[in-house]
């Protein structure tokens, strides 16, 4: 196996405990509402804190992954605004030869209306293709961007 990891940071203009409200403490909620992929979320063990394992239930997807997706909380740190999710089975491991994937989020205010945002994919293949890195970061920085948007427009 290659273990990989890719970083990369954004910065949205929303303020960090808005954010981070919607990214973390609201996501059941909150990711039905702006990627058009997932119809709702359950939790499925746990109270969705700290290693709560979150099903999506997908609008669109292949037979192999039954219409689902299982992630599960792996950090959850509000005083650091820290957050990440690990894909337990589904399409982001299966459409993309993933054995493992984790998405690590850090939050650091800037400014009232300003917060950095710094992710990180870390991720198990069988071989490291070409843009195996960009295929991992392509879906959490869109996530990052809808959540800004839907921050923006509420």
């Amino acid at each position: 196996m290659v273990v990989k990891t890719k970083q990369d940071q954004i910065t949205v203009g929303v303020a960090v405990e808005a954010l981070w409200k919607a990214m973390a403490l609201d996501a059941v909620t909150v990711i039905p509402k702006i990627m058009s992929s997932v119809r709702s979320i359950d939790v499925i063990e746990g109270d969705g804190g700290l290693g709560s394992v979150l099903r999506f239930n997908l609008a669109t997807y292949r037979v192999e992954s039954n219409g689902a997706q299982t992630e599960k909380i792996v950090e959850l740190d509000e005083s650091h605004y820290r957050y990440a999710l690990q894909v337990i089975k589904g399409p982001a491991l299966t459409l993309r030869n993933f054995s493992a994937l984790t998405t690590f989020f850090q939050l650091k205010k800037i400014g009232e209306q300003e917060t950095l945002v710094d992710m990180k994919v870390v991720y198990e293949t069988e071989k490291e293709e070409v843009n195996c890195s960009e295929i991992a970061m392509h879906p959490v920085t869109c996530y990052v961007q809808l959540l800004e948007k839907y921050l923006l427009e509420s």
